[in-house]
């Protein structure tokens, strides 16, 4: 069965409460993971500013809060906690989205996603991404399996107008066959598409180009998914 965490992390169930949030650039969500017993995810982004270069703007980064909780029953079950989980400056955290698809690691063992989308702020020099991080419970804790794996990355240079070149690259993922250390590999399916312009605006040549799909297969090496150069975000 294919995954595709991006594209499957759906809308927040009717029912769940994302948490409070005091700062202007916070960022709070819920989800139902519909595991045997129901389970309640809900993930909070404290953003701190750079005592340095902030000056009001949402340069800094933030601080991750996890927790799973039994879906009717608010008291956590597990949680997890990573200061400067996330950097935020010319290119800054637009959302976090939990990503409940059928990760199934093993016979005993699911995993939940946690995506964080960014933005850049150039329009010549675009830069979005969104990354993909795993999550499993274990016990009372909450311990990350994959960590920003790149699922969705727009980027280029170009005038603004027509002459330069952009590419969108999309990733999928589904559960290998195969296993390292007791977890399933993930079979990665990446799909290009490159555009690149030429001339003045008024007579702009555009091309389009559909490259081929790029399959990467990742193993569990005990502890994490080992992840090839080029295929983790910011």
């Amino acid at each position: 069965m294919a995954l595709s965490g991006w594209l499957m992390a759906g809308q927040v169930l009717a029912g769940c409460t994302p948490p409070a949030v005091t700062g202007q650039w916070d960022v709070s969500v819920c989800r139902d993971w519909p595991v045997d017993p129901p389970l309640t995810i809900k993930a909070i982004a404290k953003f701190e500013p750079d005592p340095v270069y902030a000056h009001g703007d949402r340069i800094g980064a933030y601080d991750l809060d996890l927790s799973v909780s039994s879906a009717d029953n608010s008291r956590p079950l597990a949680t997890y906690h990573q200061p400067s989980a996330f950097q935020s400056d010319a290119v800054a955290l637009e959302s976090v989205e939990l990503d409940t698809a059928r990760y199934k690691l093993n016979s005993d063992l699911r995993a939940f996603g946690v995506q964080a989308i960014f933005k850049g702020s150039s329009r010549v020099n675009p830069l979005d991404e969104t990354q993909l991080s795993l999550y499993v419970k274990e016990d009372g804790k909450l311990r990350p399996v994959l960590d920003r794996l790149l699922v969705y990355r727009f980027s280029g240079e170009w005038d603004g107008n027509c002459a330069g070149d952009r590419a969108t690259t999309v990733s999928t993922i589904e559960m290998g066959k195969t296993s390292s250390h007791g977890f399933a590999d993930l079979i990665v399916k990446s799909v290009t598409t490159g555009v690149s312009g030429e001339g003045p605006p008024d007579h702009c040549e555009m091309k389009t180009t559909n490259y081929k799909p790029v399959l990467t297969t990742l193993h569990y090496d005990g502890k994490s998914y080992v992840l090839p150069n080029g295929s983790q975000g910011i």
